[in-house]
């Protein structure tokens, strides 16, 4: 029982309740395990993945995972974690994304034990009356203790009626489906709870709650997000996929590989220590780039991106003896004149627009033509100007 309780907690925030858990699992029964993703873009990252690749841990333990694609709520507009009222989709929009979502998830989920739901079933059946019973169960106080509900509110931000509806809602699809388990980020745990409530005032019983640690984008700060471009999509290119891994940061990069990566503990625990002896973190890097390319393109694609990646690098050109420097940002992102100067590799940002315009600055391989490009807070790029002249550059 132990060990399996270790492959569900592992890279887990919180669980509750524990005790709980171990009665269900110990009724020998397969349990019903419940996520809820809003169809609110038509391509899932990899933040998406963190939850998918627990839900794929519970049915190799030979568990039920129903993938519940939030149509109803989709068109209200998810109010998690937004200081401002989030714009609902239309039908249209919500079920082209849909049918997106269920193309990519069985890259990870087996479909065998995979239940694919839409909350329309029971919401739209509802009706008039039974959504005002459903918010009959809960007072304006109760939803005011919600963290981003409090802040609009304190802040004199405007909160709309129908947002109190979406966790009232995210719980009731506890009920319908009868959930034993249901996983979450660590910014849902509120509707996570109110699943429990509401089971509870059915007579059903409460569902335990896994949540998972949202992962960081590109950037080193942001909650991965397609809206704001610091996303990795499982549906992108391999070469791109692979790119993007290789510029995390080599700080960023070990986060990513506990959520992400499906090799065991101890595996990672020894490329750890490796780097810690001095070995080359970009080699890790690699590592996790091909498997996770491997993932969603087969091995023959992670094995010609990395073939596609050392190219650009012109194999056997960068030195061994790299510089590796640090340089801060004062915003989000640094541009790259001045990523130069910092890192100093050229005299001046004067100087550094000039070598851009010549042709003669690379980053990660790629030739520099716009002198306004940037570089994201928490990337790692190799910097490259002229043919002598290269570092490794992490931005903080």
């Amino acid at each position: 029982m132990q060990d399996v309780l270790q492959e569900i907690k592992r890279g887990a925030d919180e669980l509750l309740v524990e005790s709980e858990l171990i009665d269900k699992l110990k009724s020998g029964r397969p349990l019903r395990i419940k996520a809820g993703f809003d169809p609110t873009a038509p391509d899932l990252h990899l933040g998406h993945t963190v939850l998918l690749n627990k839900l794929r841990r519970f049915q190799l333990l030979g568990h039920q995972v129903v993938f519940l694609i939030g149509d109803f709520t989709g068109m209200i507009g998810d109010p998690t974690g937004k200081n401002t009222t989030r714009p609902p989709l239309t039908r249209e929009a919500v079920e082209a994304n849909a049918r997106t979502y269920q193309e990519q998830v069985f890259k990870i989920l087996d479909p065998a034990l995979t239940e694919v739901r839409f909350n329309s079933e029971w919401m739209e059946g509802l009706g008039s009356v039974g959504m005002i019973r459903l918010a009959a169960s809960h007072t304006v106080a109760r939803m005011l203790e919600r963290d981003d509900f409090h802040k609009r509110y304190t802040g004199q931000q405007p909160i709309a009626i129908h947002e109190f509806l979406y966790p009232l809602i995210q719980g009731y699809d506890s009920v319908a489906l009868k959930a034993d388990v249901e996983l979450g980020g660590t910014d849902q745990k509120f509707n996570l709870l109110m699943g429990r409530e509401l089971q509870k005032q059915h007579g059903q019983p409460t569902q335990c709650i896994l949540t998972m640690p949202l992962l960081e984008g590109l950037d080193g700060v942001n909650k991965m997000s397609k809206s704001l471009g610091n996303y990795i999509g499982i549906n992108e290119p391999p070469q791109e996929i692979f790119g993007k891994i290789m510029s995390v940061s080599d700080v960023l990069m070990w986060r990513y590989i506990h959520l992400l990566s499906f090799e065991s503990l101890s595996t990672i625990e020894n490329w750890k220590q490796q780097v810690d002896e001095g070995a080359n973190p970009r080699d890790t890097k690699v590592r996790f780039a091909q498997e996770i390319v491997a993932r969603f393109h087969g091995e023959a694609a992670a094995r010609q991106a990395l073939a596609d990646f050392e190219a650009r690098f012109q194999k056997g050109v960068l030195p061994d003896d790299m510089p590796e420097i640090s340089v801060p940002a004062n915003a989000g992102v640094l541009a790259v004149p001045q990523l130069l100067k910092l890192a100093g590799l050229v005299s001046s940002t004067s100087d550094a627009i000039r070598q851009i315009a010549g042709g003669g600055v690379k980053l990660d391989g790629e030739r520099v033509v716009d002198k306004g490009a940037s570089v994201p807070v928490g990337a790692t790029v190799v910097a490259q100007v002229g043919k002598r002249k290269f570092a490794r550059v992490t931005i903080i």
